[in-house]
C-alpha cells in the first residue's frame, strides 16, 4: 500500500478548507521550501515537490473529490504500466513542481513544458518544449469487467515518430546542425523577477526549442517535426473495482514529441456501462427478485444470480415485499483496500394478471381467510 502522507496534512489544512485557504497554505510552504532559497538542503526540494503535488490535487474539484473518496491508491498493483489511477494517482517531479509554482503565481512558465530546472539552473536538458501532447481516451467496460478486471485492446490515432527520418526531423542524408544561439546547450541564461526577488535563471533556448540543434534541411514526410499521424494498438489492463470517472495514466503513450523529444501520456477514463440485472451502489450491487405472494407467505428457497454464478437464498415465511437480504462479499472488489462490497437482494411480490376461473375461486376463499389479518394502513408496514 502507498506510504504517501495525507495531502491535507502536508498543507496543514482541514478537509473542509476552501480553495482560498488551500492556496494560501501552499504558497506559504512553496516559498519556504523553494530550492532557490535552500540550495544546500535536498529535503527542502522534496518538501516543495510534495506540497505542490498536494496542491495540484486539492485545488481541482474532481481530483479532490476522488482523493477524498479513495485516498492514496497503491500504484504498484499491476496496473499495466500505469503512472496513476484515480484522483490519488497524481504525481509530479521537481521540474513539474517548479513549473506549477510559476504558473500558479503569475510569473510565467517554462514556455510550454519542460524546463523547470529553469528556475534554479542546471538539470533539465533539452527537448522539453516539444514533449508530446497528453491524450485522453474514454474506455467503456461492462459491470462484470469492472468487477473482475479485464484486458482491453484499443487502437489510438495519434502523432507517431516519423519512420523516414527516425524522428529527427532532418531529411535523409542530412543532419541537424548546432544551434548558434545556445551553442548546442539547449538552454540560455536570463534574469527573471519572481516572488523571491531577482534571479539569474536558465531557460530553454527559443531558437532550437531546447534541442541544441536546428534542422536546416527538413524531412519532407514530416516537414521537419519528426512526427506524423499514425496509429498504435495498446493493451489496457482494467483494474478490478473501477467506477465510472476513475482514470489511469499510461506514461509515454500519448503523442510522440517533436524532434525526438519524449512522448506525452495517455489518460484512460473508465465508463462502467449499466447492467441488465444489477444496479451498482458504490461497491454494493442490488438485484430485484420477484416472488409470488404465496412464496412470501410460506417461505421458499430461490436461486439468485451473482457475479460468480447463482447462489441459493432462503426466504423465511412471512417475508414482506421489498424486504432486502444482504449477501456478504458478493459485490464489487474494493480498489484501495482488501475485500468486496455486498450484494443486496430485494424480494418483490409478483402478482399474475392472467388468472383462470379455478385459481380465482381459490384466491377468493383465501382472501376471506386473510381479511382480518391485514394490518391497517401506515408507515410501519416495512419497518
Amino acid at each position: 500500500m502507498s506510504t504517501k502522507r495525507d495531502y491535507y496534512e502536508i498543507l496543514g489544512v482541514g478537509r473542509s478548507a476552501d480553495n482560498g485557504e488551500i492556496k494560501k497554505a501552499y504558497r506559504k510552504l512553496a516559498i519556504k521550501f523553494h530550492p532557490d532559497k535552500n540550495p544546500d538542503d535536498p529535503s527542502a526540494a522534496e518538501n516543495f515537490r510534495e506540497a505542490t503535488e498536494a496542491y495540484e490535487v486539492l485545488k481541482d474539484s474532481q481530483k479532490k473529490a476522488q482523493y477524498d473518496q479513495y485516498g492514496h491508491m497503491d500504484q504498484g498493483a499491476g496496473f499495466g504500466g500505469a503512472g496513476g489511477f484515480g484522483g490519488a494517482g497524481f504525481n509530479v517531479d521537481l521540474n513539474d513542481a517548479l513549473e506549477s509554482f510559476l504558473r500558479n503565481f503569475g510569473m510565467g512558465g517554462g514556455g510550454g513544458g519542460g524546463g523547470f530546472g529553469d528556475v534554479f539552473g542546471g538539470g533539465g536538458g533539452g527537448g522539453g518544449q516539444h514533449r508530446g501532447r497528453t491524450l485522453q481516451l474514454e474506455l467503456s467496460v461492462s459491470l462484470l469487467e469492472a468487477a473482475k478486471g479485464a484486458n482491453k485492446t484499443v487502437k489510438i490515432n495519434k502523432q507517431v515518430s516519423c519512420s523516414d527520418c527516425g524522428g529527427s526531423g532532418a531529411a535523409a542524408g542530412s543532419n541537424p546542425v548546432t544551434c548558434s544561439q545556445c551553442r548546442g546547450q539547449g538552454r540560455v541564461r536570463q534574469v527573471r523577477q519572481s516572488l523571491l526577488g531577482q534571479m539569474m535563471t536558465e531557460g530553454v533556448c527559443p531558437q532550437c526549442q531546447g534541442q541544441g540543434t536546428v534542422v536546416e534541411d527538413p524531412c519532407k514526410s514530416c516537414n521537419g517535426t519528426g512526427t506524423v499521424r499514425g496509429e498504435e494498438k495498446l493493451n489496457i489492463k482494467v483494474p478490478a473495482g473501477v467506477s465510472s470517472g476513475n482514470y489511469m495514466e499510461l506514461r509515454g503513450k500519448g503523442d510522440a514529441g517533436q524532434g525526438g523529444a519524449p512522448a506525452g501520456d495517455l489518460r484512460v477514463v473508465f465508463e462502467v456501462l449499466d447492467d441488465e440485472l444489477f444496479q451498482r451502489h458504490g461497491d454494493d450491487l442490488l438485484i430485484d427478485v420477484p416472488l409470488s405472494p404465496v412464496d412470501l407467505m410460506l417461505g421458499t428457497k430461490v436461486k439468485v444470480p451473482t457475479l460468480d454464478g447463482k447462489v441459493s437464498l432462503k426466504v423465511p415465511a412471512g417475508t414482506q415485499s421489498h424486504k432486502i437480504f444482504r449477501m456478504r462479499n458478493k459485490g464489487i472488489p474494493h480498489v484501495n483496500r482488501p475485500g468486496s462490497g455486498d450484494q443486496l437482494v430485494r424480494v418483490l411480490a409478483w402478482t399474475p394478471d392472467n388468472l383462470d376461473k379455478d385459481l380465482k375461486a381459490k384466491l377468493e376463499e383465501l382472501r376471506e381467510d386473510l381479511a382480518d389479518r391485514v394490518p391497517a394502513p401506515g408507515r410501519h408496514l416495512y419497518d
